[in-house]
């Protein structure tokens, strides 16, 4: 659908879009230098594991099946896109032309347009975050059993908000697969941000459906090593009311965390595609 003149704006040139793809690419390469610190995270979990309460182990594996229960058809944490499509109404150069009615409409904006509405929704679920974080850990142990599917839902939530930001429909099974593989980027070492960056930048091309149904054998690993990764909460939140300090600080930077992971992986594709359509 074209937009008015929001299809041809100036902005959309080549030029802008290679520079934009470069900025993406120089985001991947600093990815690298999280290696360190991410396998320094993850040694908690391994010694907490063996003296966590039974009812959060319950708890995680519960998270889990609805990792896979939202891949299969959304579940409970698939969200409408009304409200994410209302944003875009605010812009004058959207709102005095046609609005996008629907999530494919979102495709033809420009993608400063896409940037602005995503980078609105990630400060937003971000301060949410952090206050949810502190509020859950208030009780320690306890509170976080509540805090971890909170957490989730959360995450699955603001990657839904990038994806319609950019003109991609949660409501498709394979964009579903690429917020879970996004996940999987942010717990990631180096070595598997590697491969899912090249997975997901063939993710428009014309074999997405068998690369699909590829990724869909692993969901449960990527699900319980997204959990596991909550190693530092878990070691800090044991003390009640220190849990609060903790809570927030950490929920704040998951969400931040994966905000930024969504957008870039998500901008990096529309770009590719607006690429293709102006080299077609």
């Amino acid at each position: 659908m074209q937009m008015g003149g929001i299809h041809l704006e100036s902005r959309k040139s080549r030029e802008y879009l290679l520079q934009e793809l470069q900025k993406v690419a120089e985001w991947e390469q600093e990815q690298k230098d999280l290696w360190f610190w991410e396998k320094i995270g993850r040694l908690p979990f391994v010694l907490l594991d063996k003296v966590t309460p039974k009812f959060l182990h319950d708890k995680i594996g519960q998270a889990i099946d609805e990792v896979g229960s939202y891949i299969q058809s959304g579940g409970q944490y698939l969200i409408h896109e009304k409200h994410v499509l209302d944003k875009f109404a605010s812009f004058p150069d959207v709102s005095t032309t046609l609005p996008p009615s629907s999530v494919s409409d979102v495709g033809c904006l420009p993608l400063h347009i896409m940037d602005t509405v995503a980078e609105d929704l990630s400060k937003s679920r971000t301060q949410f975050a952090m206050v949810q974080g502190a509020t859950t850990g208030i009780g320690g142990i306890f509170t976080l059993a509540l805090d971890i599917p909170a957490l989730l839902g959360l995450s699955l939530k603001i990657l839904q908000e990038i994806a319609i930001s950019y003109g991609y429909d949660p409501n498709d099974k394979e964009e579903r697969i690429f917020i879970i593989k996004c996940m999987q980027f942010v717990s990631s070492d180096i070595v598997g941000k590697k491969a899912i960056i090249e997975e997901l930048s063939a993710f428009h091309g014309p074999q997405r459906e068998r690369q699909t149904m590829a990724q869909l054998q692993g969901w449960k690993e990527v699900a319980m090593t997204h959990l596991d990764n909550f190693g530092w909460k878990k070691l800090f939140q044991l003390i009640p009311i220190v849990g609060i300090l903790f809570g927030a600080y950490i929920n704040k930077s998951t969400i931040e965390e994966m905000a930024e992971v969504g957008r870039m992986l998500y901008r990096k594709r529309r770009i590719l595609e607006k690429l293709e359509e102006q080299a077609s």
